[in-house]
């Protein structure tokens, strides 16, 4: 039976190209499904909801529909959490639900081949990479290749339904 990684590691080797959007949390870069991104805005005050984890920034109203923000600085535990220019929101479909993503800035739209995704590293049970792909490489750039589907249905992150029926029952 094979591990994750070694499944992450052989669809990362026998797939094709994979087109994604990066972005920046402090000095690191991320990359995403490029097929999970709806729009990308900048970052704009959120109502928020009593009793939300913190990562939970609030919920804007995006053409009426009631979108759940998650700050990814918090939830990944950066130390800086600022908000300027270049701070925008990624909103994203996924799990047919529509979530928005607080990150530092978005880089580029990347295509990276098969070869040039690697397996995440097995980091033993001292840092959770259930939600990495792997890592990516191009040019002299590393991208962590986030599996956003899997984080944002994360039983953690489960809270934004329940942020989005709060939500929801305020506006009604």
């Amino acid at each position: 039976m094979q591990t994750s990684n070694e499944q992450t590691q052989e669809k990362a080797t026998t797939g094709a190209s994979r087109e994604l959007l990066t972005f920046t949390l402090g000095n690191e870069e991320y990359g995403i499904d490029i097929l999970k991104v709806q729009e990308i805005r900048g970052y704009e005050a959120v109502t928020t909801i009593a009793n939300a984890p913190e990562f939970i920034k609030g919920v804007i109203n995006l053409r009426g529909i009631i979108v759940p923000v998650v700050d990814m600085r918090i939830k990944f535990k950066l130390d800086k959490v600022t908000y300027d220019e270049t701070t925008v929101v990624i909103i994203l479909n996924v799990s047919n639900r529509v979530v928005g993503m607080v990150v530092d800035g978005v880089s580029d739209v990347t295509t990276l081949k098969a070869d040039e995704i690697k397996a995440a590293p097995e980091f033993g049970s001292s840092l959770d990479t259930k939600f990495l792909q792997g890592l990516g490489t191009a040019d002299e750039r590393m991208i962590i290749l986030v599996d956003i589907e899997k984080l944002m249905s994360s039983r953690d992150m489960e809270l934004v339904e329940a942020t989005e029926g709060a939500a929801e029952r305020v506006s009604a």
